[in-house]
């Protein structure tokens, strides 16, 4: 087998109900961190000195998340490139009658 066609195969076993159990499984795990790391910064800087109180402080704990977010994204569209495929419809030459 070429390597096109062990993509394919890939892509084509990807698609399963326990790919995707275990997709929402970390995606879940991911959110309830992210929830817990914002929370702390949020405590923190409430509580800290007010040097801590600054934007990058929160730049350092949304970064990530968003990071993340746009991870689980892409990694959703590899296990479901058919779901983000669009249908075009062709444009006819001449003109409409």
């Amino acid at each position: 087998m070429n390597g096109a066609t062990q993509l394919a195969m890939f892509r084509v076993c990807m698609a399963t109900s326990i790919s995707d159990l275990i997709f929402w499984i970390c995606a879940a795990a991911i959110l309830v961190a992210q929830v817990m790391i914002l929370r702390s910064t949020r405590r923190g800087m409430l509580i800290g000195p007010a040097s801590a109180r600054t934007p990058l402080e929160w730049a350092f704990a949304v970064g990530p998340a968003v990071a993340v977010i746009l991870l689980l994204i892409a990694t959703w569209r590899t296990m479901h490139p058919a779901s983000i495929l669009l249908h075009t419809v062709p444009v006819t030459s001449g003109a409409a009658t």
